[in-house]
């Protein structure tokens, strides 16, 4: 059984594939070892992100750790990652429609046993390395924007860079935060931005399906479904940014398709709603 369902990896492939960029081969006579082809390197990511085990364990004939580390390296100085989650979210808004009106802002602490530079001591784990995912969706969960920070960091700080990553920026949002943002900072820094704002506040008992928030929390949960960003043993930061994307990207095309198959018809259209 593949890592990652045919309906939605074929999709992700498809445009993935174009915006890939030409590859020259300097030597005249072309390279004398055939290159290892995108799409394998490709399904062996998959199951890197999918599984969270190590690129030796993936690695079989058809292709090295070594080759998937490097080829990795290559889509992330293109900036291919980047570019298909952007597309990502544009088929969605187009075809279902992004509910930006109202954004759930959350982070998320899991494992970082490796270290790096966006590993810290975890307070939820005994002071052990871990990891922070500051996650911003829209009001159905789909992940707008993602940043990474060391495990120590509190949340409020990290509420800036979050608004900056988001794509979606030329209309009104009302932005849902739990008590950890409950402050005049966070406030007067959604104030400036021209942003509405529900916190929690301190002290008073809210459930989290009192408001808005609890979209952010499953749309964690279905992140932390890929053992890769559960258990990040990467060091370098634009390697757990490539991760932490490729997952956004797979969730939202998921989505997509979920949402699609009882509106649309098409020829690869599944049997069943994904």
């Amino acid at each position: 059984m593949p890592a990652v369902p045919s309906s939605i990896i074929d999709p992700i492939w498809d445009q993935f594939a174009a915006l890939l960029p030409a590859r020259e081969v300097p030597h005249p006579l072309g390279c004398p070892r055939c290159r290892i082809p995108d799409r394998i390197v490709l399904d062996k990511l998959v199951q890197v992100l999918v599984f969270g085990c190590a690129y030796a364990r993936i690695a079989d004939a058809t292709c090295s750790a070594t080759t998937l580390r490097c080829r990795r390296d290559e889509w992330i100085a293109a900036g291919v990652i980047d570019a298909l989650h952007a597309r990502a979210l544009a088929a969605y808004d187009r075809m279902i429609g992004l509910a930006v009106d109202d954004v759930a802002i959350d982070c998320c602490i899991t494992k970082a046993p490796g270290g790096g530079k966006v590993a810290g001591r975890s307070p939820v784990d005994r002071g052990k390395q871990g990891l922070k995912r500051s996650v911003a969706v829209d009001a159905a969960g789909i992940p707008l924007a993602t940043i990474a920070a060391p495990a120590n960091q509190h949340d409020a700080p990290l509420l800036g860079p979050t608004l900056d990553a988001l794509e979606i920026v030329d209309r009104p949002m009302t932005v849902h935060l739990d008590r950890g943002y409950d402050s005049g900072a966070t406030r007067k820094q959604l104030a400036t931005r021209g942003l509405t704002a529900e916190i929690a506040a301190k002290g008073k008992p809210a459930p989290i399906t009192a408001g808005q928030r609890w979209v952010v929390e499953r749309t964690n949960a279905w992140s932390n479904a890929y053992k890769k960003l559960v258990w990040c043993t990467e060091r370098r930061s634009a390697v757990i940014a490539f991760w932490i994307t490729f997952s956004m990207v797979i969730i939202t095309v998921k989505r997509l398709i979920g949402q699609a198959w009882t509106r649309y018809r098409w020829e690869t259209r599944p049997s069943r709603r994904p």
